[in-house]
């Protein structure tokens, strides 16, 4: 039997609805489309990583805040040895907040408290205790700064000054930039191979330690310079390969990465170079004819709560007042 209206000769399902037309009649606007559950949660998840992610780099790449190496460069030792003074010493302040990068070289004739043995040059610290056990020179060098300038380096670096020359012709020479005399070279600019690298860095004739720990730190900068160009780039596995086959460190792999980073942000020519100079020192010679340096203490310790015992509070307050 058929659904028939006679009033009108309309059939009569013709007056049914579908059920979207009658939801369409109360709500007569399109409707959002539900979510998906099951697309929220990945999200949120992946979200919660990321920001888990980032907090870990900036704790990576700012703690510790402070980290302080000292950097001993060995004179010429038996062969794979160190039994050696160390000529040049020199501590480094990295600092991952404001940021900042110190480089403080102590003259290796400086006459200083050496901790169980009395008074005699710093550089000779790390000789007699490496002859007396191998090894051991780096930590009675710190153990002596910490005595006498009240500052722990948390890492060392101690490098043969052959080493120096192994490495600077890894990179192919390095280049050098004089504003006035210094280390046997007019004012000027120069390519060092390694040979005259070293004989630069050693040089003294007609100059004394002082002028030494200058172009020490020059050679320093100098061969960083190079390295960050990426034009000389090439030249990093090599130079990498080099220096850890004449360094000896207790620095972890892992440190590495941030201190880099410090020195990018820092920029090479605004590390902060000073040395304990003339005017900080008293020469004199000892009761066995040597001649050493006093430390003048007054004006020794100014420059290392500057560079090593400030406050990072008021470092901070001061720039922000800048």
């Amino acid at each position: 039997m058929s659904n028939y209206n006679p009033k009108h000769n309309i059939p009569s399902h013709a007056f049914q609805r579908t059920a979207r037309q009658s939801r369409d009649i109360f709500y007569p606007f399109p409707q959002k489309p539900k979510r998906n559950s099951s697309y929220v949660l990945p999200c949120g998840i992946l979200l919660l990583l990321s920001a888990c992610l980032f907090v870990l780099v900036v704790f990576y790449l700012v703690y510790p805040v402070k980290t302080t190496i000292l950097f001993l460069g060995i004179d010429y030792a038996p062969h794979h040895s160190f039994v050696g003074r160390s000529d040049t010493i020199i501590l480094l302040r990295f600092d991952s907040i404001r940021p900042y990068i110190g480089m403080l070289s102590i003259p290796r004739d400086l006459w200083i408290q050496i901790p169980g043995q009395g008074e005699n040059r710093i550089n000779t610290v790390h000789f007699f205790a490496e002859a007396n056990q191998s090894g051991s020179g780096p930590s009675a060098t710190i153990e002596t700064i910490v005595k006498n300038f009240g500052v722990r380096a948390d890492y060392y670096i101690r490098i043969r000054f052959d080493g120096v020359r192994d490495i600077v012709n890894a990179m192919d020479g390095v280049d050098i930039h004089l504003d006035q005399p210094l280390g046997g070279y007019p004012a000027g600019d120069f390519h060092l191979t390694g040979e005259k690298a070293l004989a630069f860095a050693r040089h003294r004739a007609g100059a004394d330690d002082f002028y030494r720990m200058q172009q020490g730190q020059l050679l320093i900068k100098s061969i960083l310079l190079k390295l960050i160009k990426p034009l000389n780039w090439r030249y990093i596995p090599s130079v990498a390969t080099t220096t850890f086959s004449v360094i000896d460190s207790n620095i972890p792999l892992w440190q590495i990465p941030r201190l880099a980073v410090i020195l990018l942000r820092v920029g090479i020519k605004n590390v902060d170079s000073h040395i304990i100079d003339r005017d900080m020192t008293i020469p004199t010679i000892t009761d066995q004819g040597a001649n050493v340096l006093l430390p003048n203490w007054e004006r020794i310790n100014p420059l290392i709560q500057k560079m090593f015992n400030y406050n990072l509070i008021d470092i901070l307050q001061n720039t922000q007042t800048k």
